[in-house]
């Protein structure tokens, strides 16, 4: 990829992932700004490019976006230094501090940057802003958030995040309002235990490499793509085991981490918001199994004759994966039960 090999782009990979570390490593909420200003600096370039007017675009939106937010931030920590002292705004200002890290992340109700930005940008730099930039201000959330303005965040997150996704034929976009979704799932996470974020994180981060590493490597954008193109049934089969471990069907390993959150919900008899998201969790899987279906049963007789291969035996061991965490859930069953 040319993008391995331009040591400009690698420069700017290792300050984003430098400044990241600045911010969760800050004792103080101006650090913290200043990790979350280097972190978007040396993200623009990244996402820029001269050649693609797209791309210019959603740096642009991206820039603008994340300005806002990082100007509000710096408001409320200057209220918060000025006028703590002498009157009692730690509510209003927690709700504050959450809402400009909300935006930062994407959240909703400031989603809707979100699909806009990441249509423009190409699957490794998606990935980056579905998975690396949402660390350093969901780490921020969890020093001081407000715990009943989350649960609303969250259950508007998996509501907007599987009604959104239903009439988008851009897998982009798609994997956008996936990526909204899950974010109400890793709210609830960070609520329950910041263990349990984290390897919801790593697992979601797993799963989405994988996807946005097929879409890359077959050159698929929108959703007919999958079924112009006559692939190798390999290929179909990684497709459909990480659409559905993605979605959280049991018993591939994408159900563990929410197997968990659910379990924790039903003993602490929150049974409202579990079914809202077991609900919306079924809605994500609709739309997943319709891309599946696509894929497999239709078959498009102008480009018949030509067949897509490839020869790479990382999907294997994607599929590998896949097969073992099957075995391993079903293993863990003798464990919680």
């Amino acid at each position: 990829m040319y993008f391995m090999f331009n040591s400009n782009k690698m420069f700017f990979l290792f300050i984003l992932f430098f400044s990241t570390l600045i911010s969760i490593s800050a004792n103080s909420w101006f650090g913290c700004w200043i990790g979350l200003e280097i972190n978007l600096m040396s993200f623009i370039p990244l996402i820029s490019n001269s050649k693609n007017l797209f791309s210019s675009e959603a740096s642009l939106k991206y820039f603008l976006i994340q300005s806002i937010a990082s100007v509000n931030f710096l408001f409320v920590i200057l209220i918060k230094l000025i006028f703590f002292k002498h009157l009692n705004l730690n509510y209003i200002l927690s709700i504050m501090i959450n809402l400009n890290l909300l935006m930062k992340m994407g959240s909703s109700p400031f989603h809707f940057w979100f699909p806009n930005i990441i249509e423009g940008l190409s699957w490794f730099n998606s990935f980056l802003l579905m998975t690396w930039q949402k660390i350093s201000p969901m780490i921020l959330l969890s020093y001081y958030f407000n715990k009943n303005f989350l649960f609303f965040i969250m259950i508007l997150n998996v509501i907007i995040g599987a009604i959104g996704g239903l009439n988008q034929t851009s897998l982009r976009k798609l994997m956008a309002f996936s990526s909204i979704n899950n974010l109400g799932w890793m709210l609830i996470s960070l609520i329950i235990s910041e263990n349990l974020w984290m390897f919801y994180l790593i697992m979601y981060s797993f799963l989405i490499s994988m996807m946005c590493f097929l879409f890359n490597l077959l050159n698929i954008y929108y959703i007919n793509q999958l079924f112009i193109m006559n692939f190798n049934p390999m290929i179909k089969i990684s497709l459909l085991i990480n659409f559905l471990s993605l979605g959280g069907l049991p018993p591939f390993i994408g159900f563990f981490p929410k197997w968990i959150m659910i379990n924790f919900l039903i003993i602490n008899k929150i049974y409202l918001l579990t079914f809202i998201f077991i609900i919306m969790s079924l809605i994500m899987l609709f739309f997943y199994i319709r891309i599946i279906y696509s894929s497999f049963m239709f078959n498009y007789i102008k480009l018949k004759w030509f067949k897509n291969f490839i020869k790479n035996n990382f999907i294997i061991y994607i599929n590998f994966f896949n097969f073992i965490s099957l075995m391993g859930l079903i293993f863990n069953m003798f464990f919680f039960y």
